[in-house]
């Protein structure tokens, strides 16, 4: 019986060939690109599962309340973790990882500059699953200038040779290998190369019982049946015995909270991520994007199946009269459906191994051929086809099998062409869908090109951005190389500071600032510049003055607008500053008011921000006439002459600044892709659908061109029952895309709103689509000679 089932799929695929060949294209599309789209999901949701033991391990996070302002950040003070571990049994193990600037190495004649560098705890290794390549968990972080580095590391370094015993250099220091590890997966919330001993950094005692400073990344492992609330009860006995009493004072109070790693990837929006973060929102879009294609496709199936149905009358007839019972008929049916999806999925494969790195490429993943034959993937392959089989068949079986043997005999269904009703919802839905996607892709892209072009307050064009990482002895190198680079040609400005626009490093700092009434202590966000480096960025001075030398070290800040505004100052010169608890005669005096620019991306309205002045930043700015080689190699031998033992390395301030927004562009990308994958299958299967139902109105067509009928007054009989398809599909379409844009753009401070234009081109789009496609089946029937119709007829 099974092979006369596949005898009769072959017949039927062969005798409709091009029917079939575009149900199976369709189909390979569309599984195809929802598979790459459920391993991008996966990936997602599978961060930090490489650790065996992560339902027990908890991220320590601080939630800081002050009284119009919440500070929610992903680090803790030092002595949170041993309190923890040594006061409350249900901790088992703590680790503390403490991040270190990006610092130059060396051995031998290599020298890099590394950046994922951490101070951490020996426990790390009984809280992570780290897989040790050369030594032991049991012998690494032991000792003070204990190092510990990736396999990766270890090949850039040392090439072939054994790691552990070897030596890194930084400028001051001297750190011995004991032990080289596997690279931690991309799949992962926090990414190390270098892991330092903690007992390097608290060598001195400092900081161990420092309960006002927040510098680190603090997890607990909980122990066997232990839970987070119970922890998350002890983290506020902790605040309240610890902390309370030193912020209690400044009006600020806080609460610690236990966060799950495995959560923190997908479900974290706080300050001071070690690494790029995910959305839970792309999750359930691209969730909903792969369903569709997949529904698409398998719509187009049954679109083309049912509107095939009269072509199978005669044989289901004479089939049902020989003794075929219905369900014989649903088998068959089913199983061609299967069998069709089937060797879509077989393509599918194909083009997946095909098209995985241009994938990877756009995404960001590092997908290889072995996760698409890893076992639960081989599964899930057989799901697809059981989905787009059943899904896809079951329609047409039971409508197939359900025709009456003596009508089918008769002729009665003859002319059918299955239901048309049915056929016309799909469609719709077909349309509806491609509708809301494009109009999302618009709109995704319109923000993401709103943020790179908006007006910041400051100009990022054309200016090179160094960093020197070295000792504070050699800092005063630092005047002189930038007088040197001011002197070179192409260069219009030099500026140097602490910090520069779009950077992560920037100081939160408790202030008693002084207001039209008194004072009030507020946490606000700082960093050193020297005099040149607003007019680097073309940032210009409001009110006051600027920084105009040494003289202005003490006592003298600029701040921006902003800060102005929150504070309600009518005349801000003159207003100051100190350090709370501070009972010196010491203070801080504004002088100057700056423009507002946006410090951080455009997810942050603009903040108050004060500037200190610091002649010797070690971040140096150039504003460049044009950034060709010439120029840049004339900086970098001006750079030599000064840190000839550092490599030269630079980055551009606009690449800097849009790197904040990589994530989103990434999304957009794969969110654009398969936007326009959506309308290309709907384009197929209308193609095939018009094709069909063109045909078997062949001789109406005929006979209407034979009583006067023009070409064009037969296209637009075809085509308008499509168009009053796509406009019923934008009144459903529009509404639920102006919804969820809506909600999208509201993450956004600064946003380019909703606009009635990527909802009038979409419309188009599927209009456009939807008549040209009617419109050349149907004018091609139209031009055909009705003698030669209908004398076949």
């Amino acid at each position: 019986m099974i092979k006369n089932f596949l005898l009769i799929a072959l017949r039927n695929l062969k005798k409709d060939f091009w029917y079939s060949l575009l149900n199976i294209l369709g189909l390979t599309i569309g599984i195809t690109f929802s598979l790459f789209l459920i391993f991008y999901i996966t990936d997602e949701l599978n961060y930090d599962r490489q650790n065996k033991k992560a339902d027990r391990i908890y991220r320590i996070n601080t939630y800081v309340h002050e009284k119009d302002k919440n500070t929610d950040i992903a680090i803790t003070q030092l002595p949170l973790g041993p309190t923890m571990k040594k006061d409350y049994p249900e901790v088992e193990e703590m680790v503390r990882l403490n991040g270190r600037e990006r610092t130059l190495f060396k051995s031998g004649d290599n020298s890099f500059y590394e950046t994922k560098v951490y101070y951490a705890d020996s426990t790390l290794f009984n809280v992570f699953t780290v897989k040790f390549v050369e030594g032991t968990a049991a012998t690494a972080l032991q000792a003070p200038f204990d190092i510990v580095i990736s396999k990766s590391l270890a090949k850039k370094y040392f090439g072939k040779q054994q790691a552990v015993g070897k030596t890194l250099r930084t400028v001051y220091d001297v750190y011995k290998v004991t032990g080289v590890i596997e690279d931690v997966p991309k799949n992962s919330h926090i990414r190390y190369d270098m892991l330092i001993s903690m007992s390097t950094l608290l060598r001195n005692n400092q900081g161990q019982d420092n309960w006002g400073s927040f510098n680190n990344f603090t997890y607990l492992l909980l122990k066997p049946g232990a839970h987070p609330q119970q922890v998350n009860k002890q983290l506020a006995d902790v605040y309240k015995k610890f902390v309370d009493p030193i912020f209690k004072q400044f009006n600020i109070t806080m609460r610690y909270d236990a966060q799950n790693i495995t959560s923190i990837h997908l479900h974290s929006n706080l300050q001071f991520e070690p690494e790029e973060l995910g959305s839970m929102s792309y999750i359930w879009i691209f969730s909903a994007v792969a369903f569709f294609m997949l529904l698409i496709a398998c719509i187009n199936y049954m679109n083309l199946t049912t509107a095939r149905s009269a072509r199978r009358a005669k044989e289901i007839g004479i089939r049902k009269v020989t003794g075929s019972s219905k369900k014989q008929l649903v088998a068959q049916f089913l199983g061609e459906s299967l069998f069709t999806s089937l060797i879509a999925v077989l393509l599918s494969v194909l083009l997946v191994m095909l098209l995985l790195s241009m994938f990877n490429s756009i995404s960001g993943k590092t997908f290889t051929v072995g996760n698409l034959f890893q076992p639960s993937n081989i599964v899930l392959l057989l799901g697809i086809v059981l989905f787009t089989g059943l899904v896809g068949g079951s329609y047409p079986a039971f409508y197939l099998s359900a025709f009456k043997p003596v009508g089918i005999l008769k002729g009665a269904l003859s002319k059918a062409s299955g239901n048309i009703n049915l056929r016309r919802t799909l469609v719709v839905l077909q349309f509806s869908i491609s509708m809301i996607m494009l109009i999302c892709t618009w709109v995704v892209y319109s923000q993401l090109s709103y943020v790179r072009n908006k007006d910041l307050g400051f100009n990022k064009d054309q200016v090179m951005t160094v960093t020197i990482n070295t000792g504070e002895d050699e800092r005063s190198k630092i005047f002189a190389m930038n007088n040197d680079f001011r002197t070179l040609p192409g260069i219009q400005a030099v500026g140097a500071a602490n910090s520069y626009p779009g950077s992560p490093n920037i100081n939160l700092n408790l202030f008693n600032v002084q207001t039209n009434t008194g004072h009030v202590d507020k946490a606000i966000e700082s960093y050193g510049i020297d005099e040149y480096y607003l007019n680097t960025l073309g940032i210009k001075i409001v009110k006051g003055r600027n920084f105009s030398g040494p003289p202005d070290t003490s006592h003298s800040i600029i701040v921006n607008e902003a800060m102005v505004k929150y504070f309600s100052w009518g005349d801000p010169i003159g207003k100051r500053l100190k350090f709370p608890g501070d009972t010196s005669n010491n203070y801080l005096e504004v002088i100057g008011v700056y423009h507002d620019f946006n410090q951080k991306s455009l997810y942050n309205p603009i903040a108050p921000l004060i500037l200190f002045y610091s002649p010797n930043g070690n971040i140096i700015e150039l504003k460049m006439n044009a950034a060709n080689k010439t120029s840049i190699s004339k900086v970098e031998a001006t750079w030599k002459k000064y840190f000839p033992q550092l490599p030269f390395e630079y980055k551009f301030l606009d690449e800097n600044y849009n790197s904040q927004y990589v994530a989103d562009q990434k999304r957009g990308k794969i969110f654009a892709a398969f936007s326009i994958l959506t309308i290309i299958i709907t384009g197929l299967g209308l193609l095939g659908l018009t094709a069909f139902t063109t045909q078997q109105r062949q001789k109406e067509i005929s006979i209407r061109r034979v009583l006067g009928a023009s070409t064009m007054q037969m296209v637009k009989m075809i085509t308008q029952n499509y168009l009053w398809l796509a406009l019923i599909a934008a009144v459903i379409a529009f509404p639920v895309a102006w919804y969820f844009m809506n909600r999208w753009l509201q993450i956004f401070p600064y946003n380019v709103g909703l606009s009635v234009l990527p909802f009038l081109i979409s419309a188009m789009v599927i209009l456009v689509t939807a008549v040209a496609t009617a419109g050349f089946h149907s004018a091609r029937a139209a031009l055909s000679k009705p003698a030669k119709n209908l004398r076949t007829e």
